[in-house]
């Protein structure tokens, strides 16, 4: 089963899609399986961190703006080249284990949409595959 979601992304940051990802386990009836987490955009993306301090998603956005600085010396007409390599970093994808019906994480984990070239209104899928 596929499920999509909307996501306003008002600033840099990683969004916390946890209860999306479950509510799409929960609407497929998987007992066990897994589930993809898939970001369909070029300057964003989908990762899994910490969920225990919010001060963990401020350094992320701190760590990648210095490893991935915009540059006068980038050729993409839009200027968002940075968001590009912040999002090839990333990636778009990642997938999960369900296991009795739950979303496999463990305790201090949170899946993350990571958006990299706000303001934007995005999407992303969640597919189900069930056993």
């Amino acid at each position: 089963m596929l499920f999509e979601y909307k996501i306003s992304t008002p600033k840099n940051s990683f969004y916390n899609v946890d209860a999306q990802v479950k509510e799409a386990v929960a609407k497929s009836g998987a007992a066990d399986g897994i589930a993809v987490v898939f970001c369909p955009h070029t300057t964003a993306g989908i990762t899994i961190n910490e969920n225990g301090d919010p001060d963990v998603v401020a350094d992320m956005v701190l760590g990648f703006d210095a490893a991935f600085p915009d540059r006068a010396q980038f050729r993409h007409f839009e200027g968002n080249s940075a968001a590009h390599l912040k999002s090839s970093a990333i990636g778009a994808s990642l997938t999960l284990i369900i296991e009795n019906g739950a979303v496999l994480l463990g305790t201090w984990q949170s899946v993350y949409f990571s958006e990299f070239d706000a303001p934007r209104n995005r999407k992303f899928y969640v597919k189900i595959v069930a056993n």
